[in-house]
């Protein structure tokens, strides 16, 4: 049940999270230029209301018709939405989640009918007709009966807020949040529960709670904080790191191995995220749109005109509990010792491991004639994480592997061995039934990843070593570097990560004589004339299908370092030559 949950709210959140850059610029213009905005302006003030009603719930419908359906799925998605948003005087973003994969499921099922049976020369006629056909049928049946289902549910959903906030019970939905949240249902909650109420509230009042009762940073902010001071071995050694790209980067799912360690810790980020919620409340505080990530930069940003003392109040409050209570609970109940003996198992494993590597010479890696892959629900904070430790325990054991991540609906199908939460082993199965799953318990890492090194070690001994020699043979033959090249940074959205990488880069270059500017792409929009390509590298298969002419430099950090330096050191050398 949990996995069909999980599935469900990473396909809510895969309609939403597209659509993020729009209900910011919708925010801004509400934070304002509305009556009570920043900057009152009647006529700019009307782009607020068509944008919300319209444009928001036709870009969610077309991005789910487009996941179902491909391009043809999104454009009849979206015309089935105008039919859900014409019957009703509110933002029906719950209808643009029904109407949206419905219109992408009905052309598909169409197209499938269709195929085999259209006459040479006619096809561009048929598939026109069918999708405006299937399209029109469609915004007819959201007028007339999805629409009404979304309005019923709506008045469910407000009744039953309206009855929390009138008895001042609101905070206990953090009860359910914080559990939630770990158990990684973050997504499902936040943009397919959250949202479309907030969006609600705020065309009645101009700003909404509830865009900060799951983004709220503060209880895991202050978990990560009560690890640094009362947590021992790698917990403590990570949560620093941990902290700042919770906070500054958004990126939640980070500190949830941390809860998976003690799970007592639970109580303290239920205490801390109720603390926000009633804060919010008494102070009334609240967001003009979704804060996505759920970064304190990105809150601010979204935080509506007078609310910024209450809001910065609820996330400190947030923090501080729960900082308090977890690190009491770390202190009475953690399982400190527990995690010290698993350091030292850590190293005297990692010692065992290399010497079952003997058919690698010392200080020699082996291309492994396998690939290997960690996933979690969203394919990020959790598996990222994993999968660097994993990856530098291959390295350690002289396997010559990068682990790439993934979330479990995008393994690609021909990863050998996936490494997942043992809640997640079901769905990482009907995705890749060919691979052979290791489930973990704890993403940091432990005596359980040894065990996988060591099967990895055993499966790379018994495989045939002419593979091997092919795929060193493959990267000997990678791209050179032309005299007049053109370089790229990339990432998978487009936007932070690769955004800061490029600056960086482009600094190097100019430091070391380069007259290069390196602009940043998400991996999909990458130009087919680039020549250079740096990318994180659990993204080198992708950007390598996406450009194959061009040289791939992967690298292990955003932030910089020795591998930049690596890169313009290789780049002036070919200029060199």
């Amino acid at each position: 049940m949990k996995q069909r949950i999980q599935s469900f709210g990473r396909f809510l959140s895969a309609m939403v999270m597209p659509c993020i850059a729009a209900f910011i610029a919708w925010g801004l213009l509400t934070a304002l230029f509305i009556p009570d905005g920043w900057l009152p302006n009647e006529t700019l003030a009307q782009i607020v209301v068509p944008m919300q009603r319209f444009l928001l719930p036709t870009l969610i419908a077309y991005a789910g018709g487009r996941m179902v359906g491909g391009d043809r799925g999104g454009i009849v998605g979206a015309i089935a939405a105008i039919g859900v948003m014409a019957g009703s005087s509110q933002p029906q973003f719950i209808g643009a989640m029904i109407a949206g994969p419905l219109g992408g499921w009905a052309i598909k099922k169409t197209d499938a009918l269709l195929e085999g049976h259209i006459p040479s020369g006619f096809e561009m006629l048929v598939n026109n007709f069918s999708a405006g056909i299937v399209g029109f049928i469609l915004c007819v049946l959201g007028c007339l009966v999805i629409e009404p289902i979304c309005e019923t549910t709506t008045a469910v959903l407000a009744a039953g807020v309206s009855w929390l906030v009138e008895h001042g019970l609101l905070w206990l939905t953090s009860v359910l949040v914080e559990p939630a949240k770990v158990l990684f249902l973050n997504n499902a909650i936040n943009h397919g529960i959250f949202t479309p109420l907030g969006m609600s509230q705020v065309a009645e009042t101009g700003k909404s709670i509830f865009f900060l009762i799951e983004s709220n940073p503060g209880p895991g902010l202050g978990l990560l904080a009560a690890y640094w001071l009362a947590g021992k071995g790698s917990a403590k050694e990570t949560a620093p790191g941990a902290m700042i790209i919770e906070f500054f980067g958004g990126i939640h799912e980070i500190y949830f191995p941390y809860v998976l360690m003690n799970p007592i810790t639970i109580i303290g980020l239920i205490a801390g995220g109720c603390t926000g919620v009633i804060i919010n409340t008494l102070l009334g505080g609240g967001l003009v749109s979704a804060a996505s990530p759920g970064s304190i930069i990105a809150i601010l940003g979204m935080c509506a005109p007078g609310s910024y003392f209450a809001v910065i109040l609820s996330i400190l409050a947030a923090a501080g509990v729960s900082f308090g209570v977890n690190a009491f609970l770390l202190r009475a109940f953690g399982k400190e010792g527990d995690m010290e003996k698993a350091s030292q198992d850590v190293k005297n494993s990692k010692a065992a491991s290399k010497g079952q590597t003997v058919a690698a010479p010392a200080g020699t890696a082996v291309k492994p004639a396998f690939t290997v892959a960690f996933a979690c629900d969203a394919g990020m904070g959790s598996s990222a994480m994993g999968a660097a430790a994993m990856t530098k325990k291959l390295k350690a054991a002289g396997l010559d592997i990068t682990v790439p991540h993934y979330a479990i609906n995008d393994l690609p199908d021909s990863v050998d061995y996936v490494i997942t939460h043992e809640s997640l082993v079901d769905r990482a199965k009907d995705k890749v039934p060919n691979a052979k799953i290791f489930p973990v318990t704890n993403f940091m890492g432990g005596t359980e990843y040894d065990s996988i090194v060591n099967s990895l070690c055993e499966a790379q001994n018994s495989t045939n070593p002419k593979t091997a020699s092919n795929a060193q043979t493959t990267a000997q033959a990678a791209p050179s570097i032309p005299k007049n090249f053109t370089a790229a940074f990339a990432c998978d959205a487009g936007m932070g990560s690769s955004a800061m990488g490029a600056a960086i880069m482009s600094k190097k270059f100019k430091s070391a004589g380069l007259d290069i500017t390196v602009p940043h792409y998400a991996i999909n929009d990458l130009p087919e004339s680039v020549n250079v390509v740096i990318t994180h590298q659990s993204l080198v298969e992708r950007a390598q299908s996406k450009v194959p002419n061009a040289k791939i430099f992967p690298i292990t950090s955003f932030m910089g370092g020795p591998e930049y330096d690596e890169i313009v050191e290789e780049v002036l050398g070919c200029q060199a030559m």
